[in-house]
């Protein structure tokens, strides 16, 4: 039985091409360590957020040590990102953020949920590079 063209992948008008010469994950990647940093310096900024609002009553030693745990973490994964593990972690610590931002104060989880939204976003173009890596569609597997 011959394969149908349904089954076939869609490659570019030049076919599969090479592997590209400059490995364009990296980018992706470079983007995401940066997110990292981002999101960190916002989750430590929310210190100031629980410090003041409702006169200090969410100021507590568990909220206050939480905040900056994973604001730490965060800025600890953005140096990981090249490794395969790093990721899955990534995506941990956004659900850790929402979670935990539910028991320190609603604005920390307004926080994560924004940035669940940005990761959403970033994880969306990664697999879009890899698949138009996989069709050849990339200039730089056909020089």
């Amino acid at each position: 039985m011959s394969p149908t063209p349904a089954d076939q992948p869609e490659y570019s008008p030049l076919g599969p091409g090479h592997a590209p010469e400059k490995d364009p994950l990296k980018g992706i990647r470079g983007v995401m360590s940066g997110t990292l940093i981002l999101e960190a310096i916002t989750i430590l900024l929310s210190l100031t957020v629980i410090l003041k609002v409702d006169e200090g009553s969410h100021w507590t030693t568990g909220n206050w040590v939480f905040i900056t745990a994973v604001g730490l973490a965060h800025v600890v994964m953005a140096f990981l990102q090249r490794f395969q593990w790093a990721l899955p972690v990534s995506m941990t610590l956004q659900v850790v953020l929402l979670v935990g931002g539910f028991f320190v104060h609603y604005s920390v989880a307004i926080i994560a949920v924004i940035f669940i939204i940005v990761w959403w976003y970033l994880l969306h173009l990664r697999s879009t590079l890899i698949e138009r890596m996989k069709r050849g569609w990339l200039t730089t597997q056909h020089i």
